[in-house]
């Protein structure tokens, strides 16, 4: 049998019968019978997809000429064999281990890490840098618009970055800048203030984070005196100089390893503070002094209302993710944090750089009074994706999704991440792949933050292959071996559909995203058709005919787990706790993950 057999002697279930129809992957729709376990004993695969006879039993076991689905033969293993792998089906039937957290009640000094571990963790599982089409960045529209425009540069030597921190940049295998590094980075460097909206993938983190290290490496940002200092430690206050806010925790926990990164050895500190973790844990952390702070709006606050954070001495204000960060109702606590703290006006000499992946009126009027005298660049088209990612659509029923979900498992032979649109369905999701012996975790709203940074350092490691998430991980999760998408449940506009499979093809390297849709979809079906259209992808006959005769419902499908979705954030200081709120066809603020 298998080495994807039942292990516990029951009886695979009955195979059903599922159509999936797609005029991208297969030349005809196909019919088939399909086993939900992994036991399959001759089951013949009828995917649409040729296969070889040898690979007629389970579909992952051994090596097997299998073609690819993307058009090229390839030599597929699944890697989880039982003759490949020392991972064995036991392994996943084992507990969870916890790490070892500080408790709220005993947080110790964490034990120096040595220069060589610290470069080991920062630097050493960077596997993949930029891909294929890295040089096609270089078609990509670029366009600045404002009053004495800086010039972009092609290369980072060019930049006088300090010798420290260049050579970081080199470690991280930083070669060449991307366009909206080529020119955030000289626009950040003179001083001016800067509206930025990219493609998601494009490399924004680095846009910000390497000239704040370079302006306070050069104290071109005002440093305290020693009076200020002095004060500031008897009042147990940060007063950071760089203040990078962030919709997520993910998104946080990310910029801040990026920032550790770029940072290293250079004697510039960075902390981050979020949701979901032990308020005293990030108090030890930040210790007296930080130089550059990532946040969460409404942790954050918590803390300025505890005296523990000030804006007086903040000279470098970013927002990543500004319009995530509106979506998402964070709007009022913005405005506290920047109008009504005490945080340096533009006026008084902040400087301001805003990122977005779309530009909305909300936006604009954000820009309108944060920034002074910016420049506006846009790199691609604003709220497009990019072409370095193959978008495939699949219809396929709700009810039969999962079959049809397994029926393509073969097919993803790296990285995958499978979106789905609620926590409850996150979690029958999560439950049915681990019955099947499959690598998988998840991610979601209702996870504590400790059970999330075990979910991903299992997915980004590799021990996992499979990731399910909700909205919460669509932006931000920069992985970037990951090879696949998968939307299971399609989101409600098109912007988070261009944000959830931008977790793949992310500088230069090649991905691929499925969909599936029904006529239950909602109007996001259009959406997605005018960006393969866009992008001249193929498009399926079937999608064709929904679109020509709106055959789809309006409204999207709200699915059968969304009754709880309006109860109110747990902590009035920390939505970023809950997940993303989105606003539903107008009908106020939905949780969403």
């Amino acid at each position: 049998m298998s080495g994807w057999g039942r292990s516990d002697g029951r009886r695979p279930h009955q195979q059903h019968r599922v159509v999936v129809q797609s005029a991208t992957w297969d030349d005809e729709p196909v019919a088939g019978p399909v086993s939900d376990s992994w036991a399959g004993t001759g089951v013949p695969c009828t995917s649409g997809w040729p296969t070889s006879p040898a690979n007629a039993a389970s579909g992952w076991d051994a090596p097997a000429n299998v073609t690819s689905g993307w058009d090229t033969p390839a030599n597929v293993t699944s890697g989880w064999s039982a003759t490949t792998t020392t991972t064995t089906a036991s392994n996943w039937d084992k507990p969870v281990e916890k790490k070892a957290f500080y408790s709220a009640d005993d947080v110790p000094a964490r034990p120096p890490m040595s220069e060589e571990d610290e470069l080991r963790e920062l630097f050493g599982q960077i596997s993949v840098t930029s891909g294929i089409n890295f040089d096609k960045y270089d078609d990509i529209p670029v366009e600045v618009k404002g009053k004495d425009i800086v010039d972009a540069v092609d290369s980072f030597k060019t930049l006088g970055l300090q010798a420290l921190l260049q050579e970081n940049v080199s470690r991280a295998r930083y070669g060449k800048p991307t366009p909206i590094q080529k020119f955030s980075i000289p626009i950040a460097l003179a001083g001016r203030d800067l509206m930025a909206c990219a493609q998601t993938g494009s490399g924004k983190t680095a846009a910000f984070l390497i000239p704040a290290i370079q302006l306070v490496l050069t104290n071109r940002l005002k440093p305290m005196s020693v009076a200020e200092v002095t004060a500031a430690a008897l009042r147990k206050t940060v007063y950071p100089r760089v203040l990078i806010l962030s919709p997520t925790r993910e998104l946080a926990t990310q910029i801040h390893l990026e920032s550790r990164k770029f940072c290293f050895k250079t004697g510039v500190r960075a902390a981050a503070v979020y949701g979901g973790q032990d308020i005293r844990l990030q108090v030890r952390d930040m210790g007296r002094h930080v130089d550059i702070l990532i946040a969460t709006p409404g942790r954050l606050l918590d803390f300025v209302e505890r005296n523990r954070i000030g804006f007086a001495h903040v000279n470098l204000l970013v927002f990543d993710e500004a319009d995530r960060m509106l979506d998402m109702g964070f709007e009022p606590q913005i405005r506290r944090i920047v109008e009504g703290a005490d945080m340096p006006s533009s006026t008084a000499g902040r400087q301001t750089m805003m990122f977005s992946a779309t530009f909305p009126p909300a936006i604009q009027r954000l820009a309108s009074d944060f920034l002074i005298n910016y420049l506006f660049l846009t790199v691609g088209r604003v709220g497009s994706t990019t072409g370095s990612i193959r978008q495939v659509v699949e219809y396929a029923e709700d009810h039969l999704k999962r079959e049809a979900l397994m029926r393509l498992m073969p097919r993803f032979d790296g990285l995958t991440v499978i979106f789905v649109q609620t926590k409850r369905g996150a979690n029958f999701l999560y439950d049915c792949l681990r019955r099947e012996r499959i690598p998988v975790e998840s991610i979601h709203g209702d996870r504590t933050q400790e059970e999330r940074e075990q979910a991903l350092h299992a997915f980004r490691t590799g021990e996992a292959q499979f990731l399910v998430a909700t909205d919460v991980a669509s932006r931000g999760l920069d992985i970037p071996n990951v090879m696949y998408v998968v939307n299971y449940d399609v989101p409600n506009t098109i912007d988070d559909y261009v944000h959830r499979i931008g977790r793949t093809g992310r500088c230069g390297n090649t991905g691929t995203a499925v969909s599936f849709v029904n006529e239950r979809s909602g109007s996001i079906i259009r959406g997605i058709y005018d960006l393969l259209k866009e992008g001249n992808q193929e498009v399926p006959e079937f999608l064709e005919n929904m679109v020509r005769s709106r055959r789809f419902d309006t409204v999207p499908n709200s699915g059968p787990y969304r009754k709880n979705q309006r109860r109110p954030p747990r902590h009035p200081n920390n939505r970023d706790d809950d997940g993303p709120v989105i606003n539903v066809m107008g009908r106020g603020h939905a949780r969403i993950g």
